[in-house]
C-alpha cells in the first residue's frame, strides 16, 4: 500500500544557496509581502484575491500544507504573484536578499506550543526579529496575531525594537481592534466563530538612515 505521504516528498522550495534573491524567485514590481507560517493557507489565497497589485510568499514547515497551497495558489491563477514554500523561517529569512525588499511581514498565531515549558520554541523570537527588519522596507509593516494573551505579551516584549514603531488604533500602541488586510487565516476564522478574543499587533519600519 502506497505511503499517503510520498505525494509530499517533494514540496516547493526557495533555490539553494546562501543567498535568495526575492526578485528572481518571485518576480514583478509589485510590493512584496510575507507570510510566516500559512498552514492550510486561507489567509494567503484570500490575500491574493485583496491584493491584486502585491506578491506573496509563504513559508511553511509543514510538507503536506506548502504543497496543497502552492498548488491551490496556481489552480486560481495566482501562481505567477503567490507562492508558498516548504521552509522553516528562522533558517530561511537569513538567506533572503535584498534588504528592504518587503513591503508587510505576516505572522498568525505562530506558537500551537502555548504551556510557558514551551516558551523556548517560540517561532517569533529575538533572532527572527531582526531578519525582518532587515527584510522590511522603510515604512513596512509586521503584522502579528494570536489568541494566546500569554504570547501577545511576549511578542510585544521582542518586538520593542529601535527600528520598530508601533502602528495600531492608538499613538504608542500597536494594538489594533480589527484586522485591515481583507483576509483571514484559519484559526483567526475559528476563534472568531468561537468568539475568542485574537490579540492583533501592527508595527511600522523606521526609516533607514541615510
Amino acid at each position: 500500500m502506497r505511503d499517503p505521504r510520498a505525494q509530499y516528498a517533494n514540496p516547493p522550495r526557495l533555490p539553494e544557496g546562501d543567498e535568495v534573491l526575492l526578485a528572481e524567485f518571485l518576480p514583478g514590481n509589485e510590493p512584496l509581502e510575507l507570510e510566516i507560517g500559512p498552514g492550510r493557507g486561507m489567509f494567503i489565497l484570500e490575500r491574493a484575491v485583496a491584493a491584486p497589485d502585491a506578491r506573496l510568499l509563504g513559508m511553511e514547515i509543514k510538507r503536506k500544507w506548502s504543497t496543497i497551497v502552492d498548488e491551490r495558489l496556481r489552480a486560481k491563477g495566482f501562481g505567477g504573484r503567490a507562492r508558498v514554500v516548504c521552509e522553516d523561517a528562522k533558517d530561511a529569512l537569513p538567506r533572503l536578499q535584498p534588504e528592504a525588499s518587503v513591503a508587510r511581514v505576516f505572522v498568525h498565531f505562530p506558537d500551537p506550543w502555548w504551556k510557558k515549558r514551551h516558551a523556548k520554541r517560540m517561532v517569533l523570537g529575538d533572532k527572527l526579529a531582526e531578519q525582518i527588519v532587515r527584510l522590511l522596507c522603510d515604512g513596512g509593516e509586521l503584522y502579528v496575531q494570536t489568541d494566546v494573551m500569554d504570547r501577545a505579551e511576549r511578542y510585544e516584549s521582542v518586538l520593542v525594537h529601535p527600528l520598530l514603531e508601533a502602528a495600531g488604533d492608538e499613538p504608542g500602541s500597536p494594538l489594533l481592534a480589527a484586522n485591515p488586510y481583507g483576509a483571514r487565516s484559519n484559526r483567526e476564522k475559528r476563534a472568531d466563530e468561537d468568539g475568542l478574543p485574537v490579540c492583533r499587533m501592527r508595527y511600522r519600519r523606521r526609516a533607514r538612515t541615510p
